[in-house]
C-alpha cells in the first residue's frame, strides 16, 4: 500500500512538473538585470539591431547578442518597415507566442491556421494588435498603398523561426512533391526559385499577385 502511494505520488509530481515546463516560456530570470548590459536602452535598431532587407521591406529584430539588457527576460522583439504588398512569408515560431502592433501605414492582413486547419484572418489598422499562438504558422501582408510599420515581442528570447514554405523544399523531393500534390520537375522549379528564408527577409509580390489597396478582406 505505501509502495503504491510513493509511486503515485512521484508520478503525479512528474507530471506537474511537465505541466509547468509546458506552461512556461523561459525560465524565471535569476538577476534583476544582465552584469553584461551597459544600458536599458538600444538606439535605433534599423541602424544598429540585426538588420535584414528584402524585397519586401526591412527587418530589424533584437536579442541577447545584440542588446544583453534582454538576457534572461524572456524577450524578443522585431521592427518592420512593410512595403505594399510586402509580405512576412508564412513561419511559425516554436518557442514562442508573439504580440504584433501596427504603428502606422497599411493596412495589415494578418492571422493564423490552429491546429485544426481553421484559419483566422484580420484586417489591422494602426493601432490595433493581434496574437499569434506559439508554434502556429502565421503570416502579414501589407495589403494597403502605404508603408507599414509594426512591431512584434515574443515571450522568449530565442524563439525560433521556421520558414514554412521553405522547409518544405528542404524535404527529399518526393516527400514534398507527395505534400504539395506536384510532380518531382515542378520541385525541383520551385527549389530553385525559393530558397529557405535564412536570415528571414520581407518579400514583395510577383506582379499581377497584389494591388496595393484592394481586396483588404479576410476572405481565405
Amino acid at each position: 500500500m505505501v509502495h503504491g502511494m510513493v509511486k503515485l505520488a512521484f508520478i503525479y509530481s512528474t507530471c506537474l512538473v511537465l505541466v509547468q515546463r509546458v506552461e512556461a516560456a523561459d525560465p524565471d530570470p535569476l538577476v534583476d538585470f544582465s552584469a553584461n548590459a551597459t544600458t536599458p536602452v538600444f538606439r535605433n535598431i534599423f541602424a544598429n539591431g540585426d538588420v535584414t532587407t528584402g524585397s519586401g521591406g526591412v527587418r530589424a529584430a533584437l536579442d541577447i547578442g545584440k542588446f544583453p539588457g534582454l538576457t534572461s527576460e524572456g524577450l524578443t522583439v522585431v521592427q518592420f518597415k512593410m512595403v505594399p504588398c510586402g509580405e512576412n512569408v508564412p513561419h511559425t515560431h516554436p518557442r514562442a507566442t508573439e504580440l504584433l502592433s501596427l504603428i502606422s501605414g497599411g493596412p495589415l492582413q494578418a492571422g493564423f491556421v490552429d491546429t485544426k486547419g481553421e484559419t483566422h484572418i484580420n484586417i489591422l489598422y494602426p493601432g490595433d494588435l493581434i496574437v499569434f499562438p506559439r508554434g502556429l504558422l502565421h503570416f502579414e501582408v501589407n495589403v494597403g498603398t502605404e508603408l507599414a510599420f509594426y512591431i512584434s515581442a515574443m515571450n522568449s528570447q530565442n524563439p525560433g523561426t521556421l520558414d514554412a514554405d521553405g522547409a518544405v523544399l528542404q524535404l527529399p523531393e518526393r516527400a514534398a512533391a507527395i505534400a504539395l500534390n506536384i510532380d518531382i520537375a515542378a520541385v525541383r522549379a520551385l527549389k530553385s526559385q525559393r530558397p529557405y528564408n535564412e536570415p528571414p527577409t520581407l518579400e514583395a509580390a510577383k506582379p499581377g499577385v497584389c494591388v496595393p489597396g484592394q481586396l483588404i478582406t479576410t476572405t481565405v
